[in-house]
């Protein structure tokens, strides 16, 4: 999919930093959550390096036809209003149900008091919200999709 310009002169000015490096063409442009607040806060910690993993719902990349992440892939991170704040590089990615995600994926999702507590409060709202919008009813044993990525462009100094 062609993205917004604005979007390109980022990418091209992530690829121009590389120098020499290998020029890769292929990326993806989103933002974090379902509202433009919850894109603003999470992007923010992001670049502040503080979140270095986030979480999805299988069902709805099925439910999208959208593929699940790979590690290696690109990510441009749009704020609330569209505009790019950074670019992200998944380093892992893997499928586990909901009470099987741990303790140190929620610390490295820096959301909250990072306790594994406050994720699942907080990502059980998120994904009933989800669930609800592509009828499906939340379960515990719901499949998430974790992964880990690096900030690679526009780290705030």
């Amino acid at each position: 999919m062609t993205q917004p310009d604005h979007i390109q002169a980022y990418w091209q000015a992530f690829l121009d930093s590389l120098k020499n490096e290998v020029h890769l063409a292929v990326y993806e442009a989103w933002s974090f959550g379902d509202s433009a607040e919850m894109a603003d806060r999470l992007g923010a910690l992001v670049k502040a390096g503080i979140k270095t993993a986030t979480a999805g719902l299988a069902w709805e990349y099925e439910h999208d036809g959208v593929s699940l992440p790979q590690a290696g892939g690109y990510s441009v991170i749009l704020d609330g209003a569209g505009m790019p704040l950074c670019i992200i590089q998944t380093t892992e990615v893997s499928l586990k149900p909901f009470q099987e995600v741990d303790a140190q994926f929620a610390y490295d999702e820096g959301e909250g008091d990072r306790s594994l507590a406050y994720w699942r409060q907080v990502h059980w709202q998120f994904f009933s919200r989800v669930c609800s919008a592509i009828n499906r009813l939340p379960q515990e044993d719901m499949p998430v999709v974790c992964e880990r990525f690096r900030l690679v462009y526009g780290l705030d100094k």
